[in-house]
């Protein structure tokens, strides 16, 4: 092992792993200790992004091919952790995936497919196991800041309740951010193979679809506006709940149901209170089809630096007892969530993983719940991240 790279990104010359290279590059310029290297379908290319974004001459390029599973596989015995942002997956991501398994490399996407994400784990969650990969999914703003958002204010809500929350709500009261052009194209994806397929529907209609063997209680299904009492705020879907909501409940079930088997969760989108509050959520629902449709962004395609250096978010997570009380925290990012940020995160992630979390166990995870607190502080520490307790 000590030979091989610690990190490999593979895509380093699409637009999210162009990032996730030039992050690397600058944040650990001077650790030594660290051994990385750019991989994708071209030498020139990973050449011209390696100079672009400063990194050192000496960088090492690895050229590897979807369509080339052989060129997958050597790119997987010279990593000691794989990250990928070369999707949609479904389409690109299965053989790399399966290479990480057989060799029992880790593994870290931005995966926002559920469709997808159920069948790997059905097909080599037991493989991974065996040799001793681990295989870390949705490790960007889908879903990390949620999944981090839960367990934080379920901390919150042990200390002051003496038992974790069985309700919690996660809200997005602030957001700026263009929606990513792979995430766009992960979803038309998924509705295409629905499309073909039918029975696939369940997968998308079922709040545990990452759990396995389990079933918890009825969730609300946040598919259209509805005004919160508590909150004092109209609410519209959040077009990312669909496979957060699913990764939180996985993280819950692979953590041991610190949150309960009776653990009910959902997020919206706030919009405000009044007329205008309720105008604003019907817009915002509207707005969610525009995020797949023809005028969406195209993978490869995103914001401007300075896009991503002004965007932000402020997610409010409330834990509620039984009897009413609740407990209030908050997670926010100081950077356009669906690029800047998240090459952070995953970049994070992967150091955590490797440094911090040496202990997590073989198999398929969420992030949060491999790494809980080590990868709070990281993200903290390093990401722009924050998590605050509120009032």
């Amino acid at each position: 092992m000590s030979s091989k790279f610690d990190i490999v990104v593979y895509g380093a010359t699409g637009y999210t792993g162009r990032l996730i290279a030039e992050y690397l590059a600058a944040q650990y310029a001077g650790d030594s200790a660290l051994t990385w290297a750019m991989a994708g379908r071209s030498r020139d290319k990973l050449a011209s992004v390696r100079d672009a974004i400063g990194a050192p001459a000496d960088t090492p390029l690895i050229v590897a091919d979807a369509a080339d599973p052989a060129s997958l596989r050597a790119m997987v015995d010279q990593a000691k952790l794989v990250i990928t942002t070369v999707g949609p997956y479904q389409l690109y991501g299965s053989d790399l995936l399966a290479a990480c398994v057989a060799s029992g490399t880790d593994y870290m996407d931005l995966c926002g497919e559920p469709i997808w994400l159920k069948q790997m784990i059905d097909r080599h969650e037991a493989a991974a196991k065996a040799s001793g990969a681990r295989i870390m999914v949705s490790c960007g703003f889908d879903s990390v800041p949620f999944e981090l958002g839960a367990f934080f204010v379920q901390e919150e809500a042990r200390r002051a309740f003496g038992a974790p929350a069985p309700r919690v709500k996660g809200r997005v009261r602030d957001i700026s951010w263009k929606f990513s052009g792979g995430t766009s194209a992960s979803a038309r994806v998924t509705y295409e193979a629905v499309a073909q397929d039918l029975s696939l529907v369940s997968i998308l209609k079922n709040p545990f679809a990452f759990t396995p063997g389990f079933e918890g209680p009825k969730q609300p299904r946040g598919n259209k506006p509805v005004f919160e009492e508590d909150l004092q705020s109209w609410a519209a879907p959040f077009a990312m709940a669909t496979l957060n909501t699913r990764n939180v409940h996985r993280s819950n079930m692979l953590m041991g149901f610190p949150y309960g088997r009776d653990f009910v969760y959902d997020e919206m989108v706030l919009t405000g209170a009044g007329e205008e509050g309720q105008v604003n959520a019907k817009r915002v629902m509207a707005a969610n089809g525009e995020k797949t449709g023809p005028d969406a962004l195209k993978p490869g395609e995103g914001p401007s630096k300075e896009e991503r250096d002004n965007g932000h978010y402020d997610l409010l997570y409330v834990a509620i007892a039984p009897d009413g009380r609740q407990v209030r925290a908050a997670v926010k990012g100081d950077l356009d969530p669906g690029y800047a940020s998240t090459a952070k995160i995953i970049s994070e992630c992967a150091i955590c993983l490797l440094r911090d979390a040496t202990d997590v166990a073989a198999g398929f995870w969420t992030p949060g719940a491999g790494m809980q607190h080590k990868l709070i502080k990281r993200l903290q520490d390093h990401a722009g991240l924050t998590f605050r307790k509120e009032k």
